[in-house]
């Protein structure tokens, strides 16, 4: 008897964008397309515009792998990266601002550490991206390797309630997400919401390859 054909597997990558802020968009959407995925993976992009107007559409119009929607509302970062779950239907999801910037072969590098099925959670590091254009690097708090779960509540509460982990750049579960209620509809911080609840219940692995960019603008430098 043959073997049976591996199954094509997805990850989701979620954006929530808004076009006042939607500068640098167009650097997002070329690392996203530029990425290449291990065998039997695929890729979808759910970009989700927030705002009452839709600005976004054509600028995403035509690209491969894209899925677009807008809220014609004002909705805020938690309900608008909510609405993208609701049309996610990969096993993962990737967070990425509309600002961010995914390094080559950084879904390659981190997709392989879910083959461990105790693994639910995995995290590449950044480095800032500054508005000069050059990059600065900075340690992770948390040894690499397997994070056993309640591993970075612990590290919050003993370093007086400050986050070791940059959750912007997460790839998790999707089934987890859902379950743990998606993203926290909280002025800040709502992914720190969502993700204290699910890394309280569940393993995950820190890697230490860079893979991505976190933008850092000019009332932040």
């Amino acid at each position: 008897m043959g073997r049976e054909p591996l199954r094509t597997r997805r990850i989701s990558i979620i954006t929530a964008a808004y076009a006042p802020l939607a500068r640098y968009f167009s650097e997002t959407i070329d690392s996203v397309l530029s990425q290449e995925l291990p065998p039997q993976w695929e890729l979808e992009w759910l970009v989700q515009e927030d705002g009452t107007d839709s600005q976004l559409a054509d600028i995403v119009a035509g690209l491969p792998r894209v899925s677009y929607s807008a809220n014609q509302a004002q909705a805020g970062i938690a309900t608008t990266r909510n609405l993208a779950l609701t049309r996610a239907t990969g096993d993962l999801v990737q967070v990425l601002d509309h600002d961010d910037i995914l390094l080559p072969g950084a879904l390659a590098r981190l997709i392989p550490r879910f083959e461990g099925p105790l693994i639910h959670w995995v995290v590449g590091q950044a480095d800032d991206l500054m508005p000069d254009g050059t990059r600065r690097p900075y340690e992770s708090a948390l040894p690499f390797g397997v994070i056993e779960a309640g591993t970075v509540n612990t590290w919050a509460i003993e370093h007086d309630g400050n986050w070791p982990i940059h959750c912007a750049g997460l790839v998790l579960r999707t089934h987890l997400v859902r379950a743990f209620g998606g993203w926290g509809a909280v002025p800040v911080d709502d992914d720190v919401m969502m993700f204290s609840g699910l890394s309280e219940c569940t393993a995950g692995y820190n890697d230490p390859s860079i893979t991505w960019l976190y933008r850092i603008h000019d009332h932040e430098s």
